[in-house]
């Protein structure tokens, strides 16, 4: 009997292991695109808005915002802050070292006087994944308008439910060197060993090897799911956990990846972690970078040009 491709045997601990992956960490949950309805009054307790460091947040108000009546505090955190055109809108952007789970707290008030008269938001320190816009209505919203909403939202929440369904499904599917056959005779598993790597001065882990992986199905052209497996040094006197990953592609669009296993890495001792996607969004256009984060804290590692190998489809 020929043994398992170590692709097949990776993907196939990937794919068992997503639903695991996908539990909520205790950093803040993050989405590109945020709402938040005032027209009842400001809510009693500031939400929360994701933010990285060096990238813009928009907030994008239907109330113009009187001049000079925008507040941070603590003050100084922030690398520019500026009102756009006619008041309706903020964009603001947090120093480079802003940390994960640094808050902020925005206030702004509005110019016309009515009620609320103002509003206030914590932008709470994300390693990798900032919400880029974020929209505030204070006045009444056609019901179009909130029809709209409720059928995206309708339809997010059917996609959950089918990924869902799909990640279960999947763990059922056999183990070991079983599930290893069967994954091997469903499509074509390519490898990569990555070389051209580059790293960040102030990764908080070394890089000791990496290999990505594709997975591409028998008669498709383009792969759906793709990983990678990375050996890492811990030089610090503290275990490192990973709690999240992304990854941004050539385009800038960002997405995030399932993780596996999720035992910490030991002080000053090495461990391997395996991070990857299934589905469309696995369709990336790369070279892309790869950022790691932990639960608390702002020990992150980053990594540039990760490619993913192209299968060469080949008869059973």
């Amino acid at each position: 009997m020929l043994p398992p491709s170590p692709g097949a045997v990776l993907l196939a601990a990937l794919l068992a292991g997503a639903a695991q992956a996908s539990e909520p960490s205790p950093v803040p949950r993050c989405a590109a695109t945020a709402r938040f309805d005032l027209a009842a009054g400001s809510p009693e307790v500031a939400p929360d808005v994701c933010a990285s460091a060096d990238e813009t947040t928009t907030f994008v108000f239907d109330s113009r915002v009187a001049v000079g009546a925008v507040e941070f505090q603590p003050v100084g955190r922030l690398a520019d802050w500026a009102l756009g055109q006619e008041g309706l809108s903020l964009h603001v952007m947090p120093q480079g070292d802003y940390l994960p789970g640094e808050r902020v707290k925005v206030t702004v008030r509005f110019a016309d006087g009515a009620a609320p008269a103002s509003a206030s938001f914590w932008l709470v320190g994300h390693a990798a994944k900032g919400t880029r816009r974020v929209y505030v209505f204070r006045q009444p919203r056609p019901p179009e308008v909130l029809k709209k909403e409720r059928d995206e939202a309708q339809a997010e929440a059917r996609q959950c439910q089918e990924d869902k369904a799909r990640l279960l499904a999947e763990r059922e599917e056999p183990g070991g060197l079983v599930g290893a056959a069967w994954l091997e005779g469903a499509g074509v598993v390519a490898s990569k060993k990555l070389d051209f790597l580059t790293e960040q001065p102030a990764n908080a882990l070394r890089l000791e090897k990496a290999r990505s992986y594709s997975y591409t199905p028998t008669g498709e052209t383009h792969p759906a799911s793709v990983a990678v497996r990375l050996l890492l040094k811990n030089p610090g006197a503290e275990p490192w956990t990973l709690a999240g990953a992304a990854l941004v592609d050539s385009a800038g669009d960002q997405v995030e990846l399932a993780r596996w296993p999720l035992a910490p890495i030991p002080a000053n001792g090495a461990g391997a972690v395996v991070v990857g996607m299934q589905g469309e969004r696995a369709q990336l256009g790369c070279p892309c970078t790869l950022k790691l984060w932990e639960a608390t804290g702002p020990r992150t590692f980053t990594l540039g040009n990760v490619e993913f190998p192209v299968s060469q489809q080949s008869g059973p």
